[in-house]
């Protein structure tokens, strides 16, 4: 482990679809004297060689640089694409199809083999899609899903089942439920779990009839004292709610966790639907959960944002650190509502304030409503859902995280789709306007006993640094910044950008006086591929400065068979703190979390160089007047064990 602090050799990454250099960057400083020894110079040797090795000639007459020749190619056009799920009235399952009759890169075996991910969980193969009905019960984590066990990609939807005693290492069980009655032959779709008070478990799902109409069903464990609940029964009055008047035979769907009524004898659950383009979340009230009451008007509706899938809605403390039940309210609660907008496929949330009586949710802030506001994740990731792990007092949320690859890949492949890592969430008690999300504590019993740790490290415009790590398809990094307040201070409104949005920006090759600057993983040596995960800071007219977090892929890979596309948005910085960023890499997906997970960014990757051992980790800076200094630390991260349970075996 080495503790150093140096100044970059120079790079420039103005406008460089690769990242080539300029030789009339600044001059290369003299680092100051090492901390520690040999990381530090191997860093920097390696470092003045990669510049060397990268310089070419440029046209600079309009700050624009001549394309490279490793400059990677765009996306190709989409066709036209089966439709998957449509049809049948939930979101598009449909992977994006190339332009032409063949795939346009000559992907190999060794490369496809790469992108499956060592510690996210996902089947052992084929297709899968929304987390379902997540609990704890008798030492054992129980995680339901939708997933076809024909094929690679959407359809004949059953409800796949895994175990785990941690959260990281699963053990895969038989099916729970199979698409197999009238009320759910064309798919026993996404549900949610109750336990309730004498320890029953209900678990309510939408079934597709054989007449393609969205019900509701009840099903329950055969034996509660099992602890891996492998028998399920589907309740004989099923199906248990049917759309009501109003509501399309197709937008009924995705019921919710339920919680106490106000008196303490009654259940309620929610369910999202629209009213022409007005996203809707009606509530039923229930004794025995097969006879169900609707309640008038809506717990919620936001004109524009279209249907509304898979709803969460549960309460938060703002003063305690502790998840909460979901029939918790009162004094110091607060009740998030989620929703998943069909239109756009984005998960939504807004914080704000539940009434039982009158059954309405209101949100803090009218302007950061459901579907126009804050979103879980800013880049690919749905459908998710929470529960309260009554086992260690937390809040846990669990979310779908699709391929963004071709569709013909996933079927040589032979998989598609993960779940991301776990998160706990919690009131961020210091904004008092958004959740923080964090990777449950779990997932670092992963990380390698020693890390590589480099503190205090000189980033001035235009350069970057390479940091050397062993086995960088599988990383726990988490990385801080330190911009000089001097130079923010002295730039000029007029000098920045009035305005900046992550997705149209340009990505980390576009420059500007105040960023960007950050982390760059899954690269080459000469970085022809390369991911960027940074900072943009923008200085206001009034002198205030906004933060924005963003997730490059613009040049992720060199194949066009791919989606590249720049993800993010703001982050809320508050005066004194550092600019933090953590990213687990594990293959084809990279999940990272700014400012302690008030903005978080999942990224789906397909190199075709920067795999294996050839990938690279970087710290940059690519603003043209402001330095940074850095630190990172990095584990490296070992592979979940994520397998059948073995049966044959007494105990595990």
């Amino acid at each position: 482990m080495a503790t150093s602090s140096s100044h970059a050799p120079p790079q420039d990454l103005e406008r460089a679809t690769s990242y080539a250099p300029i030789p009339e960057g600044p001059p290369r400083q003299q680092p100051p004297p090492p901390r520690s020894t040999k990381k530090l110079y191997a860093s920097i040797l390696f470092s003045s060689f990669l510049l060397l090795s990268l310089l070419v000639l440029i046209n600079n007459n309009n700050n624009q640089l001549e394309p490279s020749p490793l400059a990677s190619s765009p996306a190709r056009p989409l066709t036209e694409q089966p439709s998957r799920g449509a049809v049948q009235g939930v979101s598009e399952k449909g992977s994006r199809r190339v332009g032409g009759v063949e795939l346009s890169f000559a992907w190999t075996n060794v490369m496809l083999s790469w992108q499956r991910t060592a510690y996210h969980f996902q089947p052992q193969r084929n297709w899968m899609n929304d987390p379902n009905g997540p609990l704890y019960h008798k030492g054992w984590y129980h995680l339901f899903y939708q997933y076809n066990a024909d094929a690679a990609v959407w359809g004949n939807i059953t409800w796949g089942h895994a175990v785990s005693k941690d959260l990281i290492h699963w053990l895969h069980l038989p099916f729970a439920m199979v698409p197999d009655q009238w009320y759910d032959i064309n798919g026993v779709w996404t549900g949610s779990a109750t336990i309730l008070p004498d320890g029953r478990i209900i678990m309510l799902y939408t079934g597709d009839t054989n007449d393609v109409v969205q019900v509701q069903c009840l099903a329950y464990p055969a034996n509660l004292s099992d602890p891996l609940l492998i028998d399920w029964v589907k309740d004989p009055s099923n199906p248990v709610l049917t759309p009501p008047p109003g509501i399309g035979s197709k937008d009924f769907r995705d019921p919710t966790t339920a919680w106490l009524s106000p008196g303490g004898d009654r259940w309620r659950i929610t369910i999202g639907s629209k009213v022409n383009t007005t996203g809707i979340s009606m509530v039923y009230e229930t004794e025995d959960f097969v006879k169900y009451e609707l309640l008038d008007g809506y717990l919620h509706e936001v004109a524009g944002t279209g249907m509304w899938e898979c709803i969460d809605f549960y309460p938060v403390s703002v003063t305690a650190e502790n998840g909460l039940d979901t029939s918790v309210n009162g004094a110091g609660v607060k009740h998030v509502m989620k929703a998943s907008l069909d239109d756009d496929k984005n998960d939504y949330y807004a914080i704000g304030t539940y009434d039982p009586i009158a059954n309405k949710w209101t949100p803090d802030n009218p302007v950061l409503d459901v579907g126009i506001g804050l979103r879980y994740d800013y880049g690919k990731y749905y459908a998710s859902k929470t529960f309260y792990d009554q086992n260690t007092q937390r809040r846990i949320l669990w979310g779908w995280i699709r391929e963004t690859d071709a569709e013909e890949l996933d079927i040589l492949k032979g998989w598609s789709c993960v779940q991301s890592i776990p998160r706990t969430v919690v009131f961020d008690k210091k904004t008092g306007s958004n959740l923080l999300q964090w990777p449950v504590e779990e997932v670092e019993k992963l990380r390698s006993h020693t890390s590589v740790d480099f503190n205090g490290v000189k980033l001035g415009p235009g350069s970057i640094v390479p940091i050397k790590v062993d086995s960088p398809s599988q990383l726990d990094i988490i990385a801080s910044f330190e911009v000089d307040k001097d130079a923010i201070f002295e730039t000029g409104a007029n000098e920045t950008e009035s305005s900046y949005d992550c997705p149209t920006s340009g990505g980390a090759a576009s420059r500007g006086k105040l960023g960007p600057f950050g982390i760059i993983v899954l690269a080459d040596d000469g970085l022809s591929e390369s991911t960027p995960i940074y900072f943009y800071i923008v200085k206001g007219a009034n002198g205030t400065t906004e933060t924005h977090f963003c997730a490059d892929e613009l040049r992720s890979s060199k194949a066009a068979d791919v989606d590249k596309i720049v993800y993010g948005s703001t982050v809320p910085v508050l005066h004194g703190e550092k600019l933090s960023i953590r990213s687990l890499v594990d293959h084809s997906i990279v999940e990272s979390f700014a400012q302690g997970g008030r903005t978080v960014i999942s990224s789906r990757i397909y190199p075709t160089a920067a795999n294996g051992s050839s990938g690279r980790v970087f710290l940059f800076n690519n603003a043209t007047g402001v330095s940074v200094t850095a630190s990172i630390k990095i584990w490296k991260m070992d592979s979940a064990d994520i397998r059948p349970f073995p049966f044959d075996q007494q105990q595990l």
